[in-house]
């Protein structure tokens, strides 16, 4: 299946959806071109779900950069908190920049199927992400309690609580799982901007990219539908808004 082919299936859901491999191509041309720097010099972190697909379908290019360093745990939620964002902050260049990609993921698989996908060496489709998929069925059955967070399942109670408080928007919405994803996606997005204001950087640069991880089957690939390009300067205290540069591709 060609490359036009592919993006068709996925952008009926993410219009603006890259390729992985073209979404880090545009990130380090911009740094090298735009920021003067080299990937050796970017401390990469990602806050993106533990599940082995995001290892095996993300580009090798990016391990053009400095670590990565991983704050995610189920379905991307930053559950290193500010302890590992400031663990992470001491390891980057002086000379160089933090680059931080955040975000939930989704499947959506060759025949269009929105929350599955084949992977490798199985017959059939498995959920994609597996726990926004338990917690929204927990959700539909009325079985999230309130502050419900205990030890033995700390991460998947932390979504499931996330997701009870915005219940009627999720049972409501046409495609659940999708809005689901958005809303995970929303405090994700809140929680990585808390942790880095309450963090010191010693460094020239902080790139922030909020986004949407697309999977798909096995022989399709990855995918990232951004919705945050943002590098704030340190020296000055500014921040530019750099989405439509994704866009634009």
């Amino acid at each position: 299946m060609k490359k036009r082919e592919k993006l068709e299936i996925i952008r009926k859901y993410y219009p603006n959806a890259l390729t992985t491999i073209d979404f880090i191509n545009k990130i380090i041309d911009y740094v090298e071109e735009n920021l003067d720097l080299e990937p050796g010099q970017i401390m990469y972190a990602d806050s993106i779900c533990s599940d082995d697909v995001n290892s095996i379908q993300y580009p090798v290019r990016a391990n053009e950069f400095l670590g990565p360093f991983k704050m995610g745990g189920l379905d991307g939620f930053p559950f290193t908190g500010l302890t590992g964002m400031q663990a992470f902050a001491s390891h980057v260049p002086d000379d160089g920049a933090v680059f931080i990609y955040y975000g939930p993921h989704i499947g959506i698989s060759k025949e269009g199927k929105i929350g599955e996908i084949n992977r490798f060496g199985q017959m059939h489709a498995s959920s994609c992400c597996g726990a926004a998929h338990g917690a929204l069925s927990k959700l539909q059955n009325n079985d999230i309690l309130p502050g419900h967070i205990t030890e033995m399942d700390y991460q998947m109670n932390t979504i499931e609580q996330i997701l009870y408080h915005q219940k009627d928007k999720i049972l409501n919405a046409e495609i659940p799982l999708y809005e689901t994803t958005e809303i995970i996606y929303e405090s994700i997005d809140k929680r990585i901007e808390e942790l880095v204001s309450a963090t010191q950087y010693n460094c020239r640069y902080i790139i922030l990219v909020g986004a949407v991880l697309i999977n798909s089957d096995s022989d399709i690939g990855s995918f990232s539908s951004t919705k945050k390009f943002d590098v704030i300067h340190l020296k000055n205290g500014t921040r530019e808004n750099l989405l439509p540069l994704i866009n634009s591709f």
